[in-house]
């Protein structure tokens, strides 16, 4: 297949959780046996801050305006399928565009998808409208459950299919390291999340001063009362993750409010972990139980006591049994495996086209 994405970073971690899932899905694609077009958008603050300029699975290419795409059209118009991902700059028109070079073969691929339908019942249509959704032939999201069902009636999407982040097991492995902290946490600042990190990592440190905790991610306020054994990462390169999950007793998982009012919306920090071995803390939303099992493969908490209690236990067979579930279930194989039997009916209802070739 010939795939075109436009996403809003592959060539930058920095502050967004997507770039991880798009290198750790479409490389699993190519080794396929397909080729993929990257388009992203040209942006200071991930150029500033590129941790992977020239990927070895797909072609990287940038364009820095709606008029810059046009010398992208023919390969989108040549696809067999082209992605749009969410948070895309002037995602709205470059849907259109999209979907004008590739009719009936464009998808929306929504990283964010709780938080996209909020913003639409807003009525802000930032990266996504309303209008535009039936023209996507499938909308992939990372929200399962009854979503999909609000997405095809609510919203007019000929199909709703979901398509929830996963993890490459290669580069996501146990690793021999020493122990730094009984409890981890990997996240960019989120206002609605900050409630539940006070609650779940920064008042058990307080009431467990012996033991030792750590946050990483960017962008949290200078105001922030952090506890003299909470250690502050600023920024961890995707490339230091497995170490940072070895070093880790346990890691914290932090939903976001849409994303728990919605449930099925695992994080990809979950599958992450679980790669690693390293066991798992989350807070509790609808349909994470059909992700891991609690109390056989992760630690639900929905108190400061609860995560007090975790710290004293025992749970290595808690991190095997998780990254038994990840292996078996959430790798990035598995994910592309997915991707190309759904792209593989996009291609049955599509006229044949010259360029076009058979899926392998």
């Amino acid at each position: 297949m010939k795939l075109v994405v436009l996403g809003l970073s592959l060539s930058s971690s920095w502050g967004n959780g997507h770039a991880t899932t798009f290198r750790a899905l479409l490389s699993a694609f190519a080794e396929r046996g397909h080729d993929i077009l990257f388009l992203e958008r040209d942006q200071r603050w991930y150029a500033e801050n590129r941790d992977l300029p020239d990927p070895d699975f797909c072609h990287l290419a940038y364009y820095d305006s709606l008029a810059d795409l046009e010398q992208w059209r023919d390969e989108a118009s040549e696809a067999d399928a082209v992605i749009v991902g969410s948070y895309v700059p002037e995602g709205v028109e470059v849907g259109r565009w999209a979907q004008q070079a590739a009719p009936g073969r464009t998808c929306f691929y929504d990283i964010d998808t709780p938080v996209t339908l909020a913003k639409l019942e807003r009525g802000d249509y930032e990266y996504l409208s309303p209008e535009i959704i039936p023209g996507y032939a499938i909308y992939f999201s990372f929200t399962g459950g009854p979503t999909l069902t609000r997405l095809e009636h609510q919203y007019g999407s000929p199909s709703a299919r979901p398509l929830y982040c996963s993890v490459d097991t290669e580069q996501y492995r146990p690793l021999d390291v020493e122990q730094r902290w009984d409890l981890s946490y990997l996240g960019t600042y989120s206002p609605d999340r900050q409630p539940t990190l006070d609650k779940l990592l920064l008042e058990p440190a307080r009431q467990c001063p012996d033991r030792r905790f750590v946050v990483a991610g960017p962008q949290y306020p200078g105001d922030i009362d952090w506890p003299s054994n909470v250690e502050r990462i600023d920024h961890l390169p995707p490339a230091e993750h497995a170490q940072f999950y070895a070093a880790s007793r346990f890691t914290l998982n932090v939903t976001r409010a849409d994303m728990i009012a919605a449930g099925w919306s695992p994080s990809v920090r979950l599958f992450e972990a679980g790669a690693c071995g390293t066991p798992i803390i989350s807070d509790c939303w609808q349909g994470i139980e059909e992700i891991f099992e609690p109390g056989a493969e992760i630690v639900l908490a929905e108190g400061t006591e609860d995560v007090v209690a975790a710290l004293s236990a025992s749970a290595s067979d808690l991190g095997d049994a998780a990254r038994r579930t990840v292996l078996a279930h959430h790798s990035a194989r598995r994910r592309a495996e997915q991707l190309e039997a759904d792209f593989g009916s996009l291609n049955e209802a599509s006229e044949p086209r010259q360029s076009s070739s058979a899926i392998a």
